[in-house]
């Protein structure tokens, strides 16, 4: 028969004097002469050959403090210095560094400091192209004939022979409706504004938005540039005494000028290039050249403002201005009906010949 051993009702009475917060205990009858006692699993059961430096350095610490006060139940709480980081001393992984401690703690064993991991971008630095002049003057040598739209029908044919101020005033209004539009619509849409004598700012806001929209008819957008038109004709006069803006600033602040079109205000109207004029075709013939990267890498860019910021890191000063008509005027559509000039040239140099 198998006898159990009965508890005594004393044995569940709570002894706040016994009691240990410590562990966790349970009592076995008095009467017998064998307990078992059960501990909770702790952290410092593993032996020390096993922990890394940092478990050993906090072992020896609540050690200590449970040798100094026997009942205080004590927490691995980590040390602040763990979590210091040394922008100078950090390493890009993840790992953590033992390293020698400070001449302030030279009785503590060490610190641990934490690294951070970085994530960086290899830059590449790019320079001026190989043969970028020959291949400048071999194109410069195709625009002497001077065959192109843009020589006789560009922007900066508006108000040829009006006085400086009239001219500068064509000029904006012809690069403000040339903004997808061939130069010979564009041409003829300024034409008509001369013809009803709209070339002025002051006569530009008396007629309504679509009176002047259906004189620029057929530009693209015509009913939008027309409102634009009339706007900053308006900002002309009242800002600018009935001249145009004199800074790229200015010229950017106007409805419907970009970038492109404000450098090439500046160059024309007043003389001072403060950038590359840069549109779609030149963003593609850049491109196609091999000329233009986007920033740090050998990537090619894919927008006009790109292809701008990627010029003027290595193209002379001086070139800036005529760069846009010498190879602006290689238009997509026009590419292939004067392939035959250009492929001797382009062979020579070893240039593709297609997009």
């Amino acid at each position: 028969m198998q006898v159990g051993i009965v508890p005594d009702i004393e044995d569940f009475r709570y002894d706040k004097n016994e009691a240990k917060p410590s562990t966790s205990t349970k009592r076995e009858p008095t009467s017998s002469s064998v307990r078992e006692v059960k501990r909770e699993s702790s952290p410092f059961d593993i032996s020390k050959a096993e922990m890394n430096p940092a478990q050993r350095k906090r072992l020896n610490r609540v050690l200590e403090v449970k040798e100094e006060y026997p009942n205080k139940q004590v927490s691995i709480v980590p040390d602040i210095e763990d979590f210091r980081y040394d922008k100078f001393e950090a390493k890009a992984s993840t790992s953590t560094k033992r390293v020698p401690s400070s001449s302030s703690r030279n009785s503590s064993p060490g610190r641990l400091e934490k690294t951070v991991r970085v994530s960086s971008v290899v830059k590449v630095k790019v320079g001026a192209p190989e043969n970028w002049e020959a291949v400048l003057g071999g194109i410069k040598s195709m625009r002497l004939s001077g065959e192109a739209p843009v020589d006789t029908m560009g922007c900066e044919k508006a108000g040829s022979l009006l006085p400086p101020k009239e001219k500068r005033f064509a000029v904006l209004i012809s690069t403000m409706m040339s903004s997808q539009t061939k130069d010979e619509v564009t041409h003829a849409a300024v034409e008509r504004f001369s013809e009803n004598g709209l070339l002025d700012p002051d006569a530009i806001v008396r007629p309504d938005v679509a009176t002047l929209a259906n004189l620029i008819k057929p530009v693209g957008f015509y009913q939008r540039k027309a409102q634009f038109i009339k706007e900053a004709s308006k900002i002309c006069l009242e800002r600018f005494g009935g001249d145009i803006p004199d800074s790229l600033a200015d010229l950017l602040a106007l409805k419907g000028v970009g970038p492109k079109m404000a450098h090439l205000v500046m160059s024309i109207a007043w003389k001072n290039t403060q950038g590359i004029c840069v549109d779609t075709h030149v963003h593609r013939i850049s491109n196609r050249l091999g000329w233009v990267f986007r920033e740090g890498t050998k990537q090619k860019t894919t927008t006009p403002e790109q292809t701008r910021m990627s010029l003027e890191k290595w193209l002379p000063k001086d070139e800036w201005e005529p760069y846009q008509p010498t190879t602006g005027w290689i238009w997509p559509d026009d590419l292939y009906p004067i392939e035959t000039q250009m492929r001797p040239l382009w062979h020579k140099l070893h240039l593709p010949i297609s997009f």
